[in-house]
């Protein structure tokens, strides 16, 4: 058996596409059959629409601090801490006037 070492299947930070994202940069570390784990970094005043996602999601906050809502409720997301979106349900992420950088988790069924 041998050690199985890979690159991260995107290296590069790149702008997060879609309408009312704003400064947001991300790239995937990990994409596997079941999981994908992304890096997503939020500048000042950067922001991600509010949406419902197709799977449920963790957010990991991993440095600075930012917000984030679900089903209208807002809420403060700071360095070590956590939020979870379940399918289906509106949720946003944001900053005013910090930075942030999360870690994206998603499961696929």
């Amino acid at each position: 058996m041998s050690v199985d070492i890979r690159p991260f299947p995107r290296l590069g930070w790149d702008p997060l596409p879609g309408d009312g994202v704003v400064g947001v940069v991300g790239r995937v570390v990990v994409r596997e059959d079941a999981f994908f784990v992304a890096q997503l970094r939020f500048s000042e005043h950067a922001t991600i629409h509010e949406h419902p996602g197709d799977r449920d999601a963790i957010v990991v906050c991993i440095e600075g601090e930012g917000f984030t809502s679900v089903a209208g409720e807002t809420a403060p997301l700071r360095e070590g801490q956590q939020a979870r979106w379940p399918s289906g349900i509106p949720h946003r992420l944001w900053t005013e006037g910090s930075t942030m950088t999360t870690l994206m988790i998603e499961r696929f069924d």
